[in-house]
């Protein structure tokens, strides 16, 4: 990792993205961020990180970000699954395209290792609440996840040609501060903002559907170790499960135990058992998450508490 000195977080901005930059420059990175603040916030990015407004689809943007950078991680994204039905073209204009305009700036003599930010949305769904390994059948069931396995393929398929190491992390439930309030991502911020708010939170089906819950230190910790670790595909997760109607009851009983949630018809889109097997991150690139869902959930409360106030 040593060997690497120049960093380019595309989404940078963002819930991981502006953690990842921070932890970044942390370790004596210099690092560059590209973002068009579409979902991040200027405020969130390290002052210390060299910032440039703009869009991953623009060559003259992207060119611009390349500058001396010889490592890149790929972020930037539009991130939603139940949106991504309504908004299908956007979704993959970003994402897919977006990805082919970030290959074709790339100097194969400069750059030295891209990662890209990839998702669970890539599986088809588990029969059982198991942890999935990175063999599970690729079959996304959203055009979210079409465009995350899209990108997959055709990274591997160019870099390699390039020259350029490559490694896909497949990162599942990310929560932790600084993550925005959307109507289709994050939920456990969606479900604390609504108790905060003495609102109802809404379970979409039975409730008894499982997530694999990782804190945002423990993806941007599995992120940084692909520099130094085997290119490849990996999950990031706890190999930890937990339903919603657990997840719900969790909230509750930290916020206002007196609100029960209520209940909708199941959504279009959304794996019903999503639990990472993360044996070959562990052996691969020495990740081993140290964060729980129960021990973290009360400091993410507390900071949508104080935006809430």
């Amino acid at each position: 990792m040593s060997s690497f000195s120049h960093a380019l977080v595309t989404g940078g901005a963002g819930f991981i993205g502006s953690h990842l930059v921070r932890e970044l420059i942390e370790r004596g990175f210099e690092v560059t961020v590209l973002d068009n603040l579409s979902m991040g916030t200027r405020s969130a990015v390290d002052s210390r990180a060299r910032f440039i407004k703009g869009d991953i689809r623009s060559q003259d943007d992207v060119n611009k970000a390349l500058q001396g950078v010889d490592c890149v991680f790929h972020l930037a994204a539009k991130v939603t699954i139940r949106g991504s039905f309504e908004m299908f073209y956007d979704d993959v204009d970003c994402n897919m395209m977006g990805t082919m305009n970030l290959l074709r700036c790339l100097d194969r003599d400069a750059v030295r290792h891209f990662t890209l930010a990839s998702s669970m949305a890539v599986y088809a769904d588990s029969p059982t609440p198991e942890p999935v390994p990175e063999g599970h059948e690729c079959e996304p069931i959203s055009p979210y996840g079409v465009s995350k396995l899209a990108s997959e393929r055709i990274c591997k398929l160019l870099l390699k040609g390039a020259g350029i190491p490559f490694t896909a992390l497949r990162y599942f439930n990310t929560f932790g501060a600084g993550q925005r309030l959307t109507p289709y991502v994050g939920v456990i911020t969606i479900f604390a903002t609504k108790l905060l708010r003495e609102e109802q939170p809404t379970i979409f089906g039975d409730g008894e559907q499982r997530r694999d819950f990782v804190h945002v230190k423990d993806i941007v910790s599995g992120t940084i170790a692909s520099l130094s670790g085997e290119p490849g595909t990996y999950n990031l997760g706890t190999a930890r499960a937990t339903s919603v109607n657990q997840l719900a009851d969790l909230l509750a009983e930290h916020i206002n135990p007196d609100i029960k949630a209520a209940y909708a018809p199941e959504q279009p889109g959304e794996l019903r058992f999503s639990i990472a097997d993360i044996s070959a991150a562990t052996s691969k690139l020495g990740y081993r998450p140290k964060h729980s869902l129960e021990a973290d959930i009360e400091s993410v409360i507390s900071e949508i508490r104080t935006l809430e106030n």
